[in-house]
């Protein structure tokens, strides 16, 4: 490992030497791209591709979306980071082990190697022909001319020449929970955090980095789930004050004049007119109080008398004191806690944005990185606001600078206030500022890019039957990368305000009668069978059509979960003109997108050879997702084209077609008579599961639902591709 000397902190001129562009060239911020994640809960081994703008983070719970927050809070907001051996992934528990066993067996050197560490990697792209470096400087490790990232490497590992304290006076044992206990209270005494920049083209050229320029060049903040303004029990400060008090704290950092800092010099004007007064009222209450102190003996040795003096602070006064209050009607105000959740949550967010906004550009450089978390902003704000809110979150980069241009614009003594029109982001601090958003609510994450969306998924070792399943781990998926129509996916998903990605296991139906079906059916199914169906897990239904389940293929393989596709056969009969429609027992092959879609065989399989298929293959499966199409009741017998006749010919003897035998294309065409002049397909569905006569699930739902069931919808099997 090689270790470079501390560079200046500016370096003049582009990087291939050549010289500087003439004119005004708008520099290229510094962009976070990418962070790699070692050994931390869940995220074992894992990555994440940051956007420009808006990550959007999504995924079931307890999938490491808060880990992540927790990963940069130790690493980069803390000044000393201290973990546990509960926050290393479950898989080190083995590597701590075994490099006991190393030590204990005099192989130092190899258990210095096996023991784990909590590593943190973050890649930073920059503009290389920017001419000055600035906060990038102490970063840049590498010579090469065309280079244009730097690379930070965070760790919590165990500090040099610690190895024999560490490990000393823990015998080995059986008893590995006892082991690992005691190896653990050693961890925060041993372990430390280091800070390396390192060479994106030799990653054994590293160099040793100061914690603080590592703030100077990224920033992070985090806005919390946050329910009010303004909290009225016993025994709370008020949130609002706090963050008055940091828009305060920012003012008092800048070194620009603003108009905090002239508020905040005439509210400290006002406190020391106020302490004045409060002086001379304090001291008449001692005076009264005096009598009874000289009864017991004060003031005593020296005389010494005492005096009362008020003493103001502004931002103790905000934190403690300030309130939000709505006008009423007659002049009466109403506390904050009168109003709605959501739009205390909403108020409270966007302050604590613009506080972080302050904060960032009274304290950092402009080409400075502002990575903000935002956790669950969706709480208690309603599906129009939700969608909104993410809409628009990109908009206050350049907001909340002309919000403060305009602001300052408009304070006593400056210049006239500036238009929104005009330029006045120009003349504030340029906001580079990158979100990180984690959500559970489909409208958020609809509303939101679809190449931002970034899933968590949990995954497992693949285990035999009986087995006790490995340590769960996280896989973050960049669903930019997913292959398909782009386009239509997010369509979809944003007009259904589908909840795919919060789901254990999907469902995705033909049309509107089986969305209607299909609940009532898994619900008989799971009633027959209560021990084989996991209740507690979420099951999202998607009305896709057979024309498009096949564009969720690449989708739901990259999510992983369960998922059933329940279509129709749609046999068409070549001998007719444009392949009209017909029976199952005269049709030569499907026109179904969604099944031919399955896989590159099926592509121009016959009726005859789909129903070949589904009588050997109970049901047609593959990885993650299983295929679900009409198939005979009985080997040899009919066969439904559609929903409706499969259930007739399940239920004959609700519809009158005769139980006995009869030719296959004759009890066909009376399925398809009983049910063709009925009312809407929705209609039909309901009547069947309304009703209070006993019906069967026809053989194909049956089976494919049987089969999700059969789904462990908890954990994705890490080989599922």
């Amino acid at each position: 490992m090689t270790q470079t000397s501390e560079p200046p902190h500016a370096i003049p001129g582009p990087r291939d030497g050549s010289a500087e562009p003439r004119g005004t060239v708008v520099p290229v911020p510094p962009r976070l791209t990418k962070a790699v994640i070692r050994n931390f809960r869940l995220l074992r081994r894992t990555e994440l591709s940051f956007t420009d703008k808006v990550t959007l983070c999504v995924g079931r719970n307890n999938t490491g979306k808060t880990s992540l927050a927790k990963l940069f809070e130790f690493f980069v907001t803390r000044k000393k980071a201290a973990l546990r051996i509960e926050d290393f992934s479950a898989d080190c528990y083995e590597e701590f082990l075994a490099a006991h066993r190393f030590f204990a067996s005099g192989e130092a050197e190899q258990a210095r190697d096996t023991i784990p560490a909590v590593t943190l990697t973050l890649h930073i792209s920059y503009d290389k022909d920017c001419g000055q470096y600035g906060p990038l400087a102490p970063f840049v490790v590498d010579l090469e001319p065309d280079c244009s990232e730097v690379v930070i490497r965070f760790a919590y590992a165990l500090r040099d020449g610690a190895l024999k304290e560490f490990f000393g006076g823990v015998p080995v044992g059986p008893d590995a929970t006892a082991t690992l206990e005691r190896l653990g209270r050693g961890i925060p005494k041993h372990f430390e955090m280091s800070v390396m920049a390192v060479d994106p083209t030799d990653e054994g050229n590293v160099r040793p980095v100061d914690l603080a320029d590592v703030r100077t060049l990224v920033r992070v903040d985090f806005v919390e789930a946050q329910r009010g303004l303004d909290d009225e029990g016993e025994g709370h400060a008020a949130p609002i004050g706090a963050v008055f008090e940091q828009l305060l704290t920012a003012a008092e950092k800048s070194q620009n004049t603003t108009w905090l800092e002239e508020l905040a010099a005439s509210i400290d004007m006002t406190l020391v007119d106020t302490s004045g007064s409060l002086d001379s009222s304090l001291q008449k209450v001692r005076e009264r109080v005096a009598p009874t102190l000289k009864a017991f003996g004060y003031p005593g040795l020296g005389n010494q008398e005492f005096v009362t003096a008020a003493r103001l602070d502004s931002k103790r006064l905000l934190r403690n004191f300030a309130r939000i209050h709505y006008p009423g009607v007659a002049g009466v105000q109403f506390p904050e806690s009168y109003s709605g959740l959501g739009t205390r949550n909403l108020v409270m967010i966007l302050l604590r944005l613009f506080t972080c906004y302050r904060d960032h550009t009274a304290t950092s450089s402009e080409s400075g990185i502002h990575l903000v978390f935002l956790e669950e902003p969706e709480a208690h704000l309603h599906p129009q606001m939700q969608e909104a809110f993410i809409q628009r979150l990109t908009y206050s980069v350049s907001l909340f600078p002309r919000i403060d241009a305009q602001m300052r614009a408009t304070m006593p003594g400056q210049a006239g206030a500036v238009e929104e029109s005009s330029t006045a982001g120009d003349s504030c601090p340029r906001w580079n500022a990158q979100f990180v958003v984690t959500t559970h609510s489909a409208h958020v994450a609809n509303r939101g890019h679809f190449s931002g969306i970034r899933y968590f998924r949990k995954e497992e070792d693949t285990v035999e039957s009986g087995d006790e399943p490995g340590p769960a781990r996280t896989v973050i998926k960049d669903l930019s990368q997913v292959t398909g129509d782009e386009r239509f996916l997010r369509k979809y998903l944003t007009l259904t305000r589908a909840d795919l990605y919060f789901a254990d296991k999907a469902i995705l139906v033909e049309g509107a009668s089986e969305r209607v079906f299909v609940p009532a059916a898994e619900e008989k199914l799971a009633a027959r069978r209560p021990g084989e169906t996991p209740q507690h897990q979420y099951v999202t239904y998607m009305e896709v059509g057979g024309a498009y389940a096949h564009k969720f293929y690449p989708l739901l393989k990259v999510l992983g979960i369960p998922a059933l596709i329940i279509t129709d056969l749609d046999p068409v009969d070549d001998r007719k003109p444009k392949g009209g429609k017909c029976l199952v027992s005269e049709s030569g092959r499907t026109s179904n997108q969604s099944i031919r879609a399955w896989s590159p065989e099926m592509a121009d399989i016959t009726v005859a050879g789909l129903l070949r298929r589904a009588e050997t293959d109970l049901p047609i499966a593959g990885g993650s997702m299983c295929l679900a199409y009409q198939v005979p009741e009985e080997p040899g017998g009919p066969c439904g084209r559609t929903f409706e006749d499969a259930f007739a010919l399940a239920n004959r003897a609700l519809f009158g077609i005769p139980t006995g035998d009869a030719p296959t294309k004759e009890l066909e065409q009376q399925a398809r008579s009983s049910v063709e002049n009925r009312r809407s397909k929705v209609d039909f569905a309901l009547d069947q599961v309304l009703r209070d006569h006993d019906w069967q699930v026809p053989k194909y739902i049956r089976r494919g639902l049987e089969w999700l069931m059969a789904q462990d919808g908890t954990a994705t099997k890490a080989d599922v591709q």
